[in-house]
């Protein structure tokens, strides 16, 4: 995580923060373009660690949103054994919803808002034909997933939720 830092540091972003060992980093910065900045960070981090991290920017105010947001009933989260925000660059065409929509079974659920996806499992995670590696080759897609709690703890600790 250290590395990490110093990259980003490297880049000209400033206070520069990790946030436990998960690839999650804070900083401030005065660009516009959130993609341009993702690009730029993606390239700093081929030319530092040799190979390629996609990356996955929001802002304050969307991760604000992304930790408020209740994307499922109270009723199916409370046998639920995990809930978790997948990341995408861009927000999925329809013809991508539908095939986010065909990985639903009996304990998965899946909801789209924007650029996240939701992932809620009522069983363990390992018990499930769900994952990333699936999901990223059927969409032709890079993402990244994180449990909410995580976000939600990100989000408190970063944002005036």
């Amino acid at each position: 995580m250290a590395e990490l830092r110093r990259v980003f540091e490297g880049l000209g972003l400033n206070e520069v923060e990790t946030f436990i060992a998960s690839g999650n980093v804070v900083f401030n910065s005065d660009a516009q373009d959130t993609r341009e900045l993702e690009l730029l960070i993606e390239d700093g981090l081929w030319k530092s660690l040799g190979y390629e991290v996609s990356t996955f920017l929001r802002t304050e105010e969307e991760l604000a949103a992304i930790a408020r947001y209740e994307p499922f009933q109270q009723s199916h989260l409370r046998d639920a054994q995990a809930l978790n925000v997948g990341f995408l660059v861009d927000p999925p065409s329809p013809a991508a919803k539908k095939l986010i929509a065909a990985f639903k079974s009996e304990i998965d659920d899946f909801h789209v808002r924007g650029r996240e996806v939701y992932w809620l499992s009522q069983a363990k995670q390992s018990d499930s034909k769900f994952n990333n590696v699936r999901f990223e080759k059927m969409l032709n897609v890079r993402a990244t997933w994180r449990g909410i709690n995580t976000v939600r703890r990100l989000a408190a600790k970063h944002v005036l939720l």
